[in-house]
């Protein structure tokens, strides 16, 4: 596993891990570390990261290959980046405070999707 201050590259079986313990996988926030992130989603300020993963499992097929938490304007948002079945790639970004989709890019990602 590479860690940087900007992004987390995973395994597929280690964040299958990290899912099952709720952790999920962050980066540090812009004034802190990764233990701010993590009290942010203790005291549900943050929604967790497995409950994004989770979402997308059940609405698209591909593998999880970089999540990267952003703050936007001060607004924290979850960047998922996913490598489809037809090896398109695909990254979901998410609103970290209430886990909706706020906006997609990427070629073929109808193909992704889960019936």
């Amino acid at each position: 596993m590479f860690l940087n201050y900007t992004s987390i590259f995973i395994k597929p079986a280690l964040a299958l891990g990290l899912i099952v313990l709720g952790i999920g996988f962050i980066t540090p926030s812009q004034s802190g570390d990764w233990r701010g992130l993590h009290d942010e989603v203790q005291s549900g300020r943050l929604v967790a990261l497995s409950t994004v993963l989770d979402w997308l499992e059940t609405h698209y097929r591909g593998e999880v290959l970089e999540v990267e938490v952003e703050r936007d304007d001060g607004k924290p948002r979850y960047e998922v980046e996913m490598i489809g079945p037809q090896g398109q790639l695909v990254e979901f970004e998410f609103d970290a405070t209430n886990g909706e989709l706020i906006g997609m890019e990427g070629v073929n990602i109808d193909a992704m999707q889960r019936p």
